[in-house]
């Protein structure tokens, strides 16, 4: 018998404000250092995604042109140091 898995990314719910908010609240609740050091992490990684989600687009698209790929790689991490 096997299991099958689904993919879960938490950063597919964390879209929104109140999103991160409640989820960091519920992780304050649960009262566990480790979860709340988990979800700020989250939180963190949903609002870098958040901010560079146009590049991302512009990344997917440029695949078929590893060239525009590469320009728009370099031009991100220029513009980000």
């Amino acid at each position: 018998m096997s299991i099958e898995m689904t993919r879960f990314d938490v950063l597919d719910h964390l879209k929104t404000p109140e999103d991160r908010f409640a989820y960091l609240e519920a992780a304050f609740e649960a009262g566990d250092p480790s979860l709340v050091a988990h979800a700020l992490g989250d939180v963190a990684r949903s609002i870098v995604c958040g901010v560079h989600a146009p590049l991302i687009f512009q990344l997917r698209r440029s695949e078929a042109d590893p060239r525009r790929s590469n320009e728009l790689t370099e031009e991100y991490l220029t513009s980000s140091l």
